[in-house]
C-alpha cells in the first residue's frame, strides 16, 4: 500500500511537469528541480507515431509512381539529400520521450515510406543503430506507392503476431486505392498489446467529399478492435496514425466512439487523450492557415484502470514532440512544422508533421 501511495504522489507531479516541459507550453517552474519516477521500482515506455513525409529512395521502382515523389524530382544531389532526411528523421526519432523514459521509444509507428529498405536505412543511422530497431511493414496498395510500418526495440517489444489488412474503398463505384492497416501483436516487457497502425484517405477534393473514406477506414479499425476483444480478455489496443481527421471529426467520434474524457470511457470504450489537445489549441501540422491534430494515438478502456493497481501497463501521458527546431522560424511556413520538401526541392528540413507519443508506465516485477 505504501508504494502505490508513493506512485500515486509521484505520477501526480511528474505528470504536470511532463506536460509543461514537453512541447505543449512554456515552463514557468524551469529552474525548480524536476522530479522523476523512481526508475529503480517502475518502468516507463515510449509508444511513438510520426509521419514521416514522403522518405522515398533515390531508385525508380517501375511498378510504383515514386517518380513523382519530391526527391525523384530532384535535379541532383539526390543521395545527399537522401541521407539528410534520413539523419533529420533519426535524429527525431531517438529523442522522443528520451527525457522522461532515458531511452527512445519502445515502438514507433511510422507512415508515408516508400518500402522496407527506407526504413533499413533509417534504422542504421548513427541516430538509430545502437538501439536494434526491427521493422514490421507491408507494401500497400496505395496509389503512391506509400505504407505505414512498425518499428520496435527488439530489448522490450517482442511482436507474436502481424497482419496487413488491405483496406477496400469505392467512391462512386470505383476503387480507391489506399494504405493498409497494420496490426501488430506482441508482448512488451512480457505483457501482451496490440498496435494498429493507419494513415487514412486525404482530404483531396474537400473534407467533405473525402468524409466518407475515412469513415470506411474507420470502420476497419472498429472491426479490427471488436475482433480483438472476442479473441482476448481486456485486450489493451493501441491505435495511432495520420488519420487525416480531427479528434472531434465524425470518424474518430461516431464510428470509433473515442471520448476524450476518461469518465466516459465505458468498459471496452475507446479513450482518444489527443481530443483535449485539440480543444485546448495543440496541433501537429498546419494547411492554409488551418491547424490540424490528424496525428493521434487512442487507446482501449484497460490501458487506463485505477490508480491503485499499476501491476500492468497503464496509460498517463499523451504529447505532441515539438522542439524548436522542428518548427520553421522564416518564410511562408513561418510557425509551421519544419517540412523537408517545398516547390523548390529539398529544404534540409524534418516533416510537416509532429510526432505524438504517449507514455505507459506499471510497477517493475
Amino acid at each position: 500500500m505504501q508504494r502505490h501511495l508513493k506512485f500515486i504522489a509521484a505520477f501526480a507531479i511528474f505528470t504536470v511537469l511532463v506536460y509543461l516541459t514537453s512541447g505543449h507550453a512554456t515552463n514557468p517552474f524551469a529552474e525548480q528541480k524536476k522530479i522523476q519516477l523512481d526508475q529503480t521500482e517502475f518502468q516507463i515506455r515510449t509508444i511513438a507515431f510520426y509521419n514521416l513525409e514522403n522518405l522515398f529512395d533515390t531508385i525508380n521502382d517501375p511498378d510504383l509512381n515514386d517518380e513523382a515523389s519530391p526527391i525523384m524530382e530532384l535535379k541532383g544531389n539526390r543521395t545527399v539529400s537522401y541521407n539528410k532526411k534520413l539523419n533529420n528523421m533519426a535524429r527525431v526519432l531517438s529523442e522522443i520521450g528520451m527525457k522522461e523514459a532515458n531511452t527512445p521509444p519502445a515502438i514507433i509507428g511510422v507512415c508515408e515510406i516508400e518500402n522496407k529498405q527506407v526504413l533499413e536505412d533509417l534504422i542504421h543511422t548513427e541516430y538509430l543503430k545502437k538501439y536494434d530497431y526491427g521493422i514490421i511493414h507491408y507494401n500497400s496498395k496505395d496509389f503512391r506507392g506509400i505504407d505505414v510500418a512498425l518499428l520496435y526495440r527488439k530489448q522490450f517489444f517482442t511482436p507474436t503476431f502481424h497482419k496487413s489488412y488491405d483496406v477496400k474503398l469505392y467512391d462512386a463505384g470505383d476503387r480507391v486505392f489506399t494504405r493498409d492497416q497494420l496490426l501488430v501483436s506482441g508482448l512488451l516487457d512480457g505483457e501482451m498489446i496490440h498496435v494498429i497502425v493507419n494513415h487514412w484517405p486525404s482530404r483531396r477534393g474537400g473534407e467533405a467529399a473525402s468524409r466518407p473514406l475515412r469513415m470506411g477506414a474507420a470502420k476497419y479499425n472498429k472491426q479490427m478492435i471488436d475482433s480483438l476483444q472476442k479473441m482476448y480478455e481486456n485486450p489493451k489496443v493501441f491505435g495511432m496514425g495520420d488519420f487525416n481527421d480531427d479528434p472531434i471529426n465524425a470518424s474518430l467520434k461516431e464510428v470509433l466512439q473515442a471520448t476524450g474524457v476518461k469518465k466516459d470511457v465505458k468498459e471496452g470504450g475507446i479513450y482518444n487523450p489527443m481530443e483535449d489537445l485539440f480543444r485546448r489549441g495543440f496541433s501537429t501540422l498546419g494547411y492554409r492557415d488551418n491547424i490540424n491534430l490528424f496525428d493521434q494515438i487512442y487507446m482501449t478502456s484497460p490501458l487506463l484502470g485505477n490508480d491503485k493497481d499499476f501491476s500492468t501497463w497503464k496509460f498517463y501521458q499523451a504529447n505532441i514532440f515539438n522542439p524548436m527546431y522542428l518548427t520553421n522560424p522564416k518564410g511562408k511556413y513561418k510557425g509551421y512544422p519544419f517540412r523537408s520538401w517545398d516547390t523548390a526541392g529539398f529544404t534540409g528540413g524534418y516533416s510537416d508533421h509532429y510526432p505524438v507519443y504517449v507514455y505507459v508506465v506499471r510497477e517493475k516485477k
